[in-house]
């Protein structure tokens, strides 16, 4: 099996490193100093690549060496060879300091939308190397599978294996317009949603239940209603138009709680358990500037807590 260090006929890359010194310092000794190696190691490499190939590249004597004829056709070839490799080697390594390329991004639908959309073109005009690809699903995305530099996830990390950044946290509270609450009343405890109109988020860790606390109890809820939905977004829509109350997070809502769109029900309740929102990277110690940029924006944009 051939060595990973070397190339076909047996030939490694210090053979070629230490021939192509030699040529353009004119010298072992001026080669040696170049690639911070003794001289008979320069010496012994070029030997070995000439044993390799079964020709004579260099013509030496004690004061001299030159190239023979063939050393030259293949000098210049290892040399353009070596090039090429060390411009290879400085792009990779300019794919992890400067972000750069096409960058593929798995966003939740509803807060993809609402939270990340507006922050895309900014990022772009901040670095114009950058391409994003983004793909807006609720659905468990296989980075490694699907080729995803980042994917956003919300709720809680069931897989401790994944490279993931918490970029926010949240809690869930019950909401309402206040049109509903005017014909319909306010619930006064965890038990009355029983008696009203329910929206129900059926990709809610709990459901068909809300599991509440007011951090000294818990009440598990059976709620009903008109509408149960996979979308949270479909679920806000419904809830400010008066169609019933919602158990969803903060960022869903936030713009219509400010506005007086929605209100608080039962604001002394809320969903048991804090949710997270995190920045998940395929496996891997390195992670590519492209990548590491974009998470933090992100960060930047995003960190304030929704509690």
């Amino acid at each position: 099996m051939q060595n990973q260090h070397e190339l076909p006929g047996n030939v490694s890359i210090d053979e070629l490193a230490a021939f192509v010194a030699v040529v353009q310092f004119s010298s072992f000794k001026g080669a040696g100093k170049a690639l911070g190696k003794d001289s008979t190691v320069i010496s012994r490499r070029v030997g070995q690549l000439e044993t390799h190939l079964g020709v004579r590249l260099l013509a030496r004597n004690t004061r001299n060496v030159a190239l023979t004829e063939v050393g030259q056709t293949y000098f210049a070839r290892v040399s353009e060879l070596l090039r090429s490799l060390d411009d290879a080697t400085n792009e990779a390594r300019n794919f992890t300091s400067t972000p750069q390329g096409n960058l593929r991004v798995s966003l939740p639908v509803t807060f993809g939308k609402q939270s990340v959309a507006p922050l895309l073109p900014a990022i772009l005009k901040k670095y114009p190397k950058l391409k994003i690809d983004s793909f807006f699903t609720d659905r468990y995305v296989d980075l490694v599978g699907e080729s995803i530099d980042v994917s956003l996830r919300i709720g809680s990390l069931d897989d401790s294996s994944l490279v993931a950044r918490k970029i926010a946290s949240y809690r869930s509270f019950l909401v309402a317009s206040p049109g509903y609450l005017v014909e319909h009343g306010e619930p006064s405890c965890p038990e009355d949603l029983c008696e009203h109109a329910c929206l129900g988020f059926s990709n809610h860790a709990s459901w068909p239940d809300w599991i509440l606390t007011n951090d000294v109890e818990r009440r598990t809820i059976r709620p009903q209603g008109p509408l149960v939905s996979d979308s949270s977004e479909v679920l806000s829509m419904a809830a400010v138009v008066g169609t019933g109350i919602i158990l969803g997070p903060t960022w869903l809502f936030s713009k219509e709680m400010q506005s007086g769109e929605l209100v608080r029900v039962l604001p002394e309740w809320r969903s048991a358990g804090d949710g997270g929102i995190y920045a998940i990277l395929p496996p891997g110690r390195l992670v590519p500037a492209k990548s590491r940029v974009f998470v933090d924006e992100l960060v930047a944009a995003l960190s304030c807590d929704w509690l």
